[in-house]
């Protein structure tokens, strides 16, 4: 092939990844080619591997399909940026099973970089650093699963370890997955307990096959979000604790992340639910929310004593003897 019809090649390949269908005259046009060389194209993308579907008539048209082996795609500049730094987070262990794969086609990718794009990618990577978590790996092949699940509406059953350490059976209708800080999570319907509820994908073992199909309940993107971010606030955590402080509800609402409930008790005062998997980390946190604070000790003895050691470690701290 010449170097004009490898242009044009590529060009035609741009459209069609182009998430719709493009008649033969709309390609032509674009291409300023006659509809016969966009027909002869279609054949060497063909040859190439690409999986190049025709719908005949006055609806029809060109659409790149799914593929049986993977051909070369190609990338924006931003597209480039983005999935270089998906495989780097990827490459740092958050989702097990796909560190050494990430790793290596980071560095096919890097090598194809144009300069400017190399030079992005790695400002980003020489200026971040990623601190060490706690929290365990996420299963690769769990993972995928789940989303093929929500992809294709089908029931999931899996057996579930909850915050207390409580295993059981779960049938779910699975939504979506949302990936939190090193933390994926699963909103689905529980057909048991029918309501929705939020899992953590570490905590599910998965008891194949999924199916049957169901019809999707409808539920817009901004409320998934609400709905994790209201579980990751208060459900998903071991310790959990109804605080009143002495602080109005809009200065402490300023202070905490999105998704932690802060009720107006009054002008003055307001009630906040917070949650940790160590107590000692809560008792720690409410120190730092800047106001006085009461606990229901009897609701919370753990929480009541973390909280008087500290303040017997702190007063010491500052006794000077006199």
């Amino acid at each position: 092939m010449t170097r004009t019809s490898v242009v044009r090649l590529l060009r035609l390949l741009s459209l069609l990844q182009a998430p719709r269908d493009w008649t033969g005259p709309e390609l032509a046009e674009r291409l300023d080619v006659t509809a016969r060389t966009v027909r002869n194209d279609m054949e060497r993308l063909r040859e190439l591997g690409y999986p190049i579907d025709a719908s005949p008539g006055v609806g029809g048209g060109y659409r790149l399909g799914p593929a049986a082996v993977l051909p070369p795609l190609l990338f924006d500049d931003d597209e480039a940026v983005a999935v270089a730094i998906g495989l780097r987070t990827a490459a740092s262990g958050a989702v097990s099973g796909i560190e050494e794969s990430s790793v290596r086609a980071l560095a096919k990718l890097e090598r194809l970089l144009p300069s400017r794009l190399r030079h992005r990618v790695g400002t980003l990577a020489s200026t971040t650093v990623a601190l060490p978590g706690s929290e365990p790996p996420v299963d690769a092949a769990a993972l995928t699963a789940i989303a093929a699940a929500c992809r294709d509406n089908e029931r999931l059953r899996f057996d579930y370890r909850t915050h207390d350490g409580a295993d059981g059976p779960r049938v779910t209708e699975p939504h979506r997955l949302v990936a939190s800080g090193r933390r994926w999570y699963l909103l689905a319907w529980d057909l048991e307990r029918d309501d929705w509820r939020t899992f953590r994908v570490d905590r599910i073992v998965l008891r194949p096959p999924a199916g049957p199909r169901f019809a999707p309940r409808d539920m817009p993107d901004e409320d998934v979000a609400a709905r994790i971010s209201s579980g990751l606030a208060r459900a998903m955590w071991a310790y959990r604790a109804r605080v009143v402080v002495n602080a109005p509800a809009t200065e402490i609402a300023a202070r905490l992340p999105a998704g932690i409930t802060v009720e107006p008790a009054d002008d003055d005062t307001c009630i906040v639910e917070v949650g940790s998997d160590d107590p000692s980390m809560l008792a720690v946190y409410l120190g730092m929310l800047g106001a006085d604070f009461r606990i229901d000790e009897t609701a919370n003895p753990e929480l009541a004593d973390h909280l008087r050691t500290l303040a017997a470690r702190y007063t010491r701290a500052t006794d000077t003897g006199s």
